[in-house]
């Protein structure tokens, strides 16, 4: 498949996809006509790069990581070494402190948002002298 129906397909830009095969993420074979070509399996490692990139992974990583995902086929290309599975691990704790500092955002504003609401349903505060003298 081109690159336009690459894009279609996994909902990414032309401009990423090309941007993953800089980055050594993705590869394409070139037509006669110089144009790219990309396999089936390209979706499935297009959408496997956005996961990884929504996971916070940078570029370099998700390249050492992708050679150890497993393929279409449930076996992984490469073995992957134990500092990557560290480093991995690593990144996995770093998203799950992340998530908790999320809940907890989630948890203040739910608060401030019902606090708002009763203060909305029983209107504003009565103006007074002392209130409009200020």
């Amino acid at each position: 498949m081109r690159i336009g129906e690459l894009a279609r397909r996994s909902g990414v830009s032309e401009r990423s996809l090309r941007y993953y095969e800089t980055q050594g993420l993705l590869r394409a074979e070139r037509t006669p006509g110089g144009h790219r070509e990309y396999g089936e399996w390209a979706v499935d490692r297009v959408i496997r790069i956005q996961t990884l990139y929504a996971a916070g992974l940078n570029s370099r990583k998700i390249a050492q990581l992708l050679p150890c995902m497993k393929d279409a086929d449930g076996r992984p290309n490469e073995i992957a070494t134990p500092q990557l599975v560290d480093e991995l691990t690593a990144e996995r704790a770093r998203i799950e402190r992340m998530i908790a500092d999320l809940l907890r955002s989630r948890d203040v504003l739910d608060e401030v948002i019902e606090t708002a609401s009763e203060n909305a349903a029983t209107g504003p505060a009565p103006l007074t002298r002392r209130s409009i003298a200020r």
